[in-house]
């Protein structure tokens, strides 16, 4: 459809697709056929993170389908993220050199700090580096070649700034919750006005998030929160225009000029979250979206409570 982007581009020049396939909560044994399943479906972004815990049978999956001739690498914009030990001073080149062997590729499209705070390996221990000086890590794998790109994720408006300010390579990418009752209106003018792509997560209200499990086999416990899916508006734009809740939220996020990763393992949910190109919601439409009064923050990140960096800690106050 026309005026419907599949890339936005980069303050660096080269595209970023606006949909990709976000991998948490996909093991290892399963996240390899979906990698397959969404590239094979048009997708070209593959997000994924050393958290994640499962680089290897995404990068695996990549080769197998280069190998096959389905795909290309330069084709492909592959993301990753440096978890909070390998902030750590000096740590983040070695822990992007084992992400690339992981990967079984030479170079990564997108490399993102994925907290501003940085801890010990078992995190018991929070390690006061400020975001000047991750930012500095950054700016020297991204000038080594190592990531096409780099940015940050749940990162505030004035941590970002501190980046910018240091004159470095700037903050191409910044990645943060943003969904139907969690906008980041400020936010996104923010990065806006400084040339930065905002990729949302949890774009559909993050409603597997209940069923997440920590490496020791626990779960989280996870306050009452309404349900973006759910929505009365977002149900009735879905009945109008023969699509589902899901294409409605992925539509309207589109339609804001905004990138997106939403997660999924199934085949037939990895296609539909894919058909959003063929048709286009309403300018009322949007408003009607734009119009809710929830505003819901999902992953408060409560780890970072009490770090010298916390991103949230403004936020921690008014709760």
């Amino acid at each position: 459809m026309s005026g419907t982007p599949h890339s936005l581009t980069l303050s660096t020049g080269t595209p970023i697709p606006t949909l990709g396939l976000g991998t948490w909560q996909s093991a290892p044994d399963v996240v390899g056929a979906a990698v397959k399943a969404a590239i094979k479906a048009g997708y070209r972004l593959i997000d994924t993170a050393t958290c994640y815990q499962n680089e290897e049978a995404i990068g695996t999956a990549i080769q197998e389908l280069i190998k096959e001739g389905v795909v290309k690498r330069e084709e492909l914009f592959i993301t990753t993220k440096a978890w909070t030990n390998e902030l750590a001073p000096g740590k983040l080149e070695s822990a992007l050199e084992e992400s690339l062997k992981r990967l079984k590729t030479d170079y990564v499209d997108l490399y993102l700090a994925h907290m501003p705070t940085a801890f010990n390996d078992d995190m018991t221990e929070k390690i006061a580096v400020s975001v000047e000086e991750i930012w500095k890590q950054f700016d020297a794998i991204h000038k080594k070649g190592l990531a096409k790109a780099v940015g940050v994720s749940n990162w505030n408006e004035k941590q970002i700034k501190k980046a910018l300010d240091l004159n470095l390579t700037p903050v191409h990418v910044s990645q943060v919750e943003l969904h139907l009752y969690f906008p980041q209106n400020e936010h996104v003018a923010f990065c806006k006005k400084h040339n930065i792509i905002v990729t949302s997560y949890a774009t559909l209200g993050s409603p597997g998030r209940v069923d997440f499990q920590l490496p020791n086999g626990g779960k989280l416990e996870w306050a009452p929160a309404p349900q973006d899916m759910e929505d009365q508006s977002v149900k009735d734009l879905a009945a109008k225009h023969g699509k589902t809740p899901a294409q409605i939220l992925l539509r309207h996020t589109l339609q804001r000029g905004l990138t997106m990763i939403p997660k999924s393992t199934n085949e037939a949910r990895i296609q539909e979250n894919h058909d959003i190109f063929d048709f286009q919601l309403t300018h009322d439409d949007m408003a009607k979206l734009q119009g809710t009064q929830v505003l819901q923050r999902l992953f408060l990140q409560d780890f970072m409570e009490g770090h010298p960096e916390d991103a949230f800690a403004d936020e921690r106050v008014k709760k």
